[in-house]
């Protein structure tokens, strides 16, 4: 996998017995085996499905066909502050934070995404998906050359075990998200590293380059 780094500026039919509904309702021992796992996961519970991911501290994530990963640099500290995935018709930035043991951290932080983006001029609308309640996002932007832009985005949230896995979906995955089943399988095959240190609530879990990454600079766009 190839890494780019970028600054951080910012039924009808007869009677049936109710048994035999219930029987071919529930999946047998044999069917569920053979269903594989889905994630995100856990570090310390990864499957042995024999991918290897790229170990980015906090962040294991696997290569993906089609996509590059890349990493958002603060150029001041040289601190890693997110990790994107990104195609021709999309990107996904992913973040991982500090969680409480037993608790619902993305319920708590939803409304707050909403209302920051209410304050910047932004709407955010809630909308039900495949990981749960999600937000649909428009914001405007400043383009490079001047004058300003609609951004469209959708961000996902999912709790697990002491952290928080939050994805922002830009691009076709982030205005067609019932058409976005290749972005979201992405997601669920990367795994969070929470580590053992105390952490405040809310605080991004820590990020670090392998040593064979690229540090070089992608093209303007």
């Amino acid at each position: 996998m190839k890494f780019r780094r970028k600054s951080a500026r910012d039924d009808v039919g007869g009677a049936a017995d109710p048994t035999d509904e219930v029987a071919a309702a529930e999946p047998t021992e044999e069917t569920a085996a053979d269903e594989p796992p889905t994630g995100p996961f856990d570090a310390d519970d990864l499957p042995e499905d024999e991918v290897q991911r790229v170990d980015l501290g906090s962040l294991l994530i696997p290569p993906d066909p089609g996509r590059e990963l890349r990493v958002q640099v603060d150029e001041r500290s040289g601190a890693v502050q997110s990790v994107v995935l990104a195609g021709q018709d999309g990107a996904i930035e992913v973040r991982a934070f500090a969680a409480p043991r037993n608790g619902d951290l993305w319920s708590e932080v939803r409304p707050q995404i909403a209302a920051d983006m209410a304050q910047k001029g932004g709407t955010a609308t809630e909308r039900e998906g495949r990981f749960g309640p999600e937000l649909l996002c428009q914001m405007q932007v400043q383009r490079k050359g001047g004058g300003t832009a609609t951004q469209p985005s959708r961000i996902v949230g999912i709790n697990g075990p002491r952290w928080l896995l939050r994805a922002t979906f830009f691009g076709r995955p982030a205005t067609e998200p019932d058409q976005a089943g290749e972005w979201e399988d992405a997601l669920t095959r990367i795994a969070v590293r929470r580590g053992e240190q105390a952490m405040r609530v809310g605080e991004p879990l820590p990020v670090t380059l392998p040593e064979q990454a690229r540090r070089v600079s992608p093209p303007t766009p």
